[in-house]
Formats: C-alpha cells, structure tokens, sequence
C-alpha cells in the first residue's frame, strides 16, 4: 500500500525566525476600535451634519486584559482647530460601546479620529477601590499609589507643566502626612486626585482609529427646510400672458404666511424652438405655445441666460432681495439638459454625441423620445475638461448672484464622479450652497448621491401609502447607512408626478399626505397647486391633465375647498417643535387598526415630544386604542401625561398606557399632540 507525501508548507524552522518579526508584533495595538459611527464606507465618504448640534460618536473598544481602557475624540474644523473631548462607555457595559459628543461650529469639512489608551491610574483605582470595600489589607497598593503620584509629579515638571506639578506635588504631600491608611486610601481614591493624574498620564498602549473620518457640516436648512415650488411664468391672471419675475413679488407674502421657507423655480432660462412640446405633451407647438422650461436654451442663450419674457437680470437680482425680505430662499433648478437650439451645439459641438447620419442623438428613455432635448457627452474627447468647467461656471455664477439651494435635474443619470468634483468644488468656496437630488432611482444609487455631496434627496415616499410601507420605510430612512448619509425630502407631488392617491381621494387625501411629510422629515416640499388639491390626472398615468410644463397655467389660489389654512398650521407646528425639525428619532407605537397610523418623535433630551397619529384611509373615520410612549419618559404603565392638541390648542390629561382615537377624514384626518410627563 503507497502512502502519500505531501508537501512542505514551508514554515520556517523557530530556532531561524527573525527576531524582528516579534519586535513588529510587540507594537501592534493591543487595543481594538471598531464599529465606528457615523461613518460612511469606513471614511471613504462624510458623514452628515448640522452646524451648532451635537456630534455623538459612538465606537466599540476593548482590548485584552481587565485593565481599565479610556478614551477620546480628537476633532478639527475646516480651519484646522482641534479639540478633545472625553468618551464613555455607556450601557450595557458589557458590549464595551463607548460614546462622546461634539458641537461643530462653523459650517464646512471637519474631521474625527478616535484614541484609545489603558489608563493606569483608573485600573488602579478601581482595584484599591475594590479591595478596601471588602477589607483587604492594602499596604502595598497605598505605597504603589504613593509612586505613581510621585512619577507623575515628575513627568509633570519634566513637561514644564508647573501648576499640575505643583498639584500633584501637594497630593503626594498630604499622603505622606496623613497619620491613618483611611485617609490615605480617601486620598487616593478622590475624584480631584483622579482627574490630576488622568491629566498626567502617559496614556500607555495609546491606540488610534485606522481613518479619519470625514464630516459634512451644513446649516440648519440643509436638514429643516419646507419647499414650495412654482413656475414664474404662470404668475400671471391671463393664459395667454407670460408672467415675469415683478408678477412673482404679490405671492412671496402668501407663500411666506404658509409657511414655506423656500421657494424653488424650474428653469427660468431660455426656451428652445425646436420640436418644442405643445399642451399635454403633444408633439405639435402652436406660435404661442411656451414649451417645456427643461428644452434649455435658445438664440437668447443657455443656463447661463433668463427667459427675456421673465424679466432682466436685474428684476431677478431684486426678486432673490425681496424674497429673502419675507424669509424665502430662492431655489434653482440645475438640469443638464440642451435644447437643440442651445448656443453651446453651434459653439461645442464636440460636447453632444452625433449619430452615423450626422443628426445630433436626442434625450431617450424607451420607449419614450424627447426631441426637444439633447444630452452632453461628459466622456467626449472634446468634453474633458472643458464641459465640466463651463457646467461649474454655470452653478458658481448663480452663487454668485445670491443663489444658495438647487435642485439638480436626474443626477442619477451624469457621471457620479462628476457631481463628487462639481459639488466638492462649490462648496470649498461656499459651503453654504445646498444640493438637493431629483433622482428616484435604486436605492444604492440614492444613497451614493449623499454620500458623493447632494445635502438632500427626493425619496420614495410618493409612492409608501399603507400603514406597513410607511413603517418600513421611515424605519429605514432612520437606520444606518441611510441616517448618516441621506437626508429625505418628502415632496408630496412634483410636475413631473402626479400620485395615483391623490388623484381620487378627495381633500382628505391631500392632508393625510401633507401631514404624513410634514411630520415625517424636517424636509418637504409641494407644488403650486397641491394646496387646491390639484389631481386632474392624464387617464392611467401618473401625470397632470393641462400640465403646466407645456403650458401658462394661472390660479385661484383662495379657490373654495383649498387647504391652505391646514398647510399653513402644519408648518407653524413644525417650526415651533424641534422634534420636527429631522426626520430622525422617530418610533412607532401600536395602534388597533391597519389603516391608522401612530409615530413619536422626540428630541434627546424629550424635552420636546410630539406624538402624531394618521388616517390612511380618505373617506372612512376610522378608530381604535392605542399605546402611550410613555417608555420614553421611562414612566411606568400607569403614568399620566399632559396633552396639547397643536392643531385646536386643547388641553387634557391621559391616564395609563392604552388610550382611543377616532379621526374622521371629513373633519381632520390626522391629530397632532405635544406630551409630557405630569411632575
């Protein structure tokens, strides 16, 4: 019978190992940092924040050993100050989660690393500690903390530190003339002394974080804004007469007194001529016709220029003035898209893409063929660099004429290297500037767009109605990676979608809607119109019967069965709750009933609470009990809480855990409460 021989694995006899390789061993970290947050691909991206909130950063650490580990976050702010502040372990302490908090205080690019160390002086405290508690004798422990106060002393004077040595100095004398071991052990043991050696320690084993991790810090509208989006041209009382920039000046009060605090316009540029769409989508354009506002560009000029017919650049200029004088931000929209009269086809044609036949390659998207738009080629050998410059030029020039928020047409579909450049580069001269990303697309691709700059997204909200979809979905809108890199806009209806519940469900579905994405996030958005509930749909589709992307659409907008008074409250109660103001820290709570909906929302400290409850159904009342959050007050089941009702401004009190709701759609289909504890 043969046997087999296999080979050698090659190891390396002991006696003939270098002993280099267990030097290198000795100084690897013996202390692990893990799971760290917030961090977007282990640093590869930054995470999101707000400007004058608290950082919490949290870190799994341990390391071998009962040794007792600190630890702390070393931060810097775009202007290179750095700061330390102290973490803890939190419980339960036996999953070794530390956590520690920073404030940023400027808007822009901030950095964080985490260092661990074992500290000494807190092992030995606590096992003195310890041992004293249960009798021990402790003759040995009191001279090993005599000679570590004593070596700290002198690291201190070592270190120049005059004041921490003199400290330790008086700590170590008070040892040597206490007359008992109590008053020794007292000594040691003190808080004062702790803290003076913590700040001498030598921080041993000192381990830091393999990266540093990136944030983004924004302004507050970065994360608490409310969208109202109109077309200027239809500002006007006559359909036939284009309305301008000077006819937008009579609704910024109205619009104001909803509410909103951003006013968003599609693009106000220069509409193409050719194959210009007429009403409805329809392939033919009357002379009249305005045509669709995204065929940018004419003779009169490209994203650069205005509509002549809006107004000047100086009626402009005077509109972001005044609107800012009633608290509105103007929004731009920034959509990368040519009609094929756009100076830049006669200028750069090496920037579009040419079929065989010499014919210019229009916007597709089978089956559906937009010929009165075509694409840059972002790859095209006459494009690179030249294409990307002239597109940041455009953005930066309308930053330059006070312009700080964009919505950014279909990002989804330009190269994504292109937005990490483009938005990285704006914003390194104005971090100010706010992106928000039109891109209902997969979700890791929504995601990226954070990751690579975009300040806020569109989301799938439009299209989550039931009780179990909303649940999902805020849940995970809550949850890693999405709560550090995507911050959720829940626009109820755009010109682009008109949602298949609103177009049946009456009034009451327009406020189920608009209470769902006020309370939802701390960013939402409407289009002119929903506020008239507008829900005229193109038969089976998705889409606004007489759209106004073809066509001058004017309003009534104090039109009977409007709800402009319930927009208008929903708004107040969000500005006046800071719980509101994110669309984190949200919970949801058991209700009896599939077709209502109950979620809280509070603020770390639940100082502010506010309780929401929804009917999803627009034509039924619907009723059932429901449950208390009175965990997040850590109140037990019989506890009483004080209510406000933020819509009426009633007050009562509720008794224990379970309560009952009844909302009925032809009255008000959602409530909205403040609690609180009743001390």
């Amino acid at each position: 019978m043969s046997s087999t021989v296999y080979p050698t694995s090659g190891a390396v006899p002991a006696q003939e190992q270098d002993p280099s390789q267990v030097i290198v061993a000795t100084q690897a970290p013996r202390i692990a940092i893990e799971s760290v947050t917030p961090s977007l691909d282990q640093g590869r991206f930054a995470a999101k924040a707000i400007v004058n909130e608290p950082v919490v950063v949290k870190a799994t650490i341990f390391a071998d050993g009962h040794d007792v580990l600190s630890a702390a976050i070393c931060w810097q702010d775009d202007q290179g100050q750095q700061q330390r502040v102290p973490m803890r372990q939190i419980e339960p302490l036996g999953l070794d989660i530390w956590e520690g908090r920073f404030t940023p205080q400027r808007v822009g690019d901030h950095r964080f690393i985490i260092e661990a160390w074992w500290d000494i002086y807190a092992t030995y405290h606590y096992e003195l500690s310890k041992k004293h508690q249960a009798g021990v004798p402790v003759e040995l422990e009191l001279e090993e903390g005599r000679q570590l106060i004593e070596r700290a002393a002198d690291r201190a004077s070592e270190n120049d530190n005059g004041v921490l040595n003199a400290a330790l100095g008086a700590v170590h004398e008070q040892f040597q003339l206490a007359q008992h071991d109590a008053d020794r052990v007292a000594l040691l043991l003190d808080g004062d002394t702790a803290r003076l050696m913590h700040e001498a320690d030598t921080r041993p084993h000192l381990t830091r974080s393999d990266t540093h991790y990136p944030l983004e810090v924004e302004r507050l509208k970065a994360r608490f804004a409310s969208w109202y989006e109109l077309f200027p041209r239809s500002e006007t009382d006559d359909p036939n007469r284009h309305g301008t920039f000077k006819d937008v000046h009579r609704r910024l009060p109205l619009i104001r007194d909803m509410g909103f605090d951003v006013l968003y316009f599609p693009p106000i540029h220069p509409v193409g001529r050719a194959h210009r769409k007429g009403p409805n989508n329809s392939l033919e354009a009357g002379p009249d016709d305005p045509g669709s506002p995204y065929a940018i560009g004419s003779e009169e000029g490209g994203h650069e220029a205005i509509h002549p017919q809006l107004g000047t650049r100086d009626d402009f200029r005077d509109l972001v003035r005044v609107a800012n004088e009633h608290g509105l931000e103007i929004a731009l929209d920034f959509a990368i898209q040519c009609s094929p009269d756009h100076p830049w086809l006669k200028e750069h044609p090496g920037w579009f893409s040419w079929r065989p036949d010499g014919s210019i390659r229009y916007a597709e998207n089978p089956p559906k063929k937009y010929q009165d738009i075509v694409n840059v080629d972002f790859y095209a050998e006459d494009a690179i660099p030249s294409l990307w410059i002239e597109l940041r030029d455009v953005v930066q020039g309308w930053v330059d004429e006070g312009v700080k928020i964009f919505r950014v047409d279909n990002p989804h579909t330009k190269p994504l290297p292109f937005w990490e450049w483009l938005i990285a580069d704006i914003r390194r001269r104005d971090p100010d500037v706010i992106f928000l990303a039109e891109a209902f697309t997969r979700p890791a691709m929504m995601l990226r767009l954070g990751k690579l700059g975009f300040t806020q997204s569109y989301t799938y909200f439009t299209w989550r109605h039931t009780k179990a979809e909303l649940t999902e979905y805020f849940t995970q809108l809550n949850e890693s990676p999405l709560r550090d890199g995507y911050r959720p806009n829940f626009f109820v209806n755009t010109p682009d979608i008109n949602p298949y519940f609103l177009q049946s469900s009456g009034r009451a579905g327009f406020l189920i809607r608009a209470a769902l994405a006020t309370m939802g996030s701390g960013l939402w958005g409407m289009y002119s119109g929903f506020e008239l509930c507008e829900g005229a749909p193109v038969p089976g589709k998705e889409e606004y019967l007489d759209s106004e992307k073809y066509e001058i659409r004017p309003r009534d907008y104090s039109a009977p069965g409007n709800i402009v008074y319930e927009i208008a409250q929903l708004n107040r109660i969000r500005r006046e709750n800071p719980a509101l103001h994110t669309h984190l820290g949200l919970s949801f709570y058991p209700v009896h009933n599939d077709r209502l909906l109950l979620f809280a929302k509070g603020t770390q400290t639940r100082d502010n609470v506010v309780l929401i409850a929804v009917n999803l159904d627009p034509f039924e009342a619907q009723e059932g009990a429901f449950e208390l959050p009175l965990g997040l007050f850590d109140l037990p089941d019989e506890a009483a809480l004080h209510v406000e009702d933020l819509m009426s401004g009633r007050h009562w009190t509720w008794y224990g855990k379970w309560q009952s709701m009844r909302l009925d759609p032809a009255a008000l289909p959602f409530a909205i409460w403040r609690i609180r504890p009743i001390h």
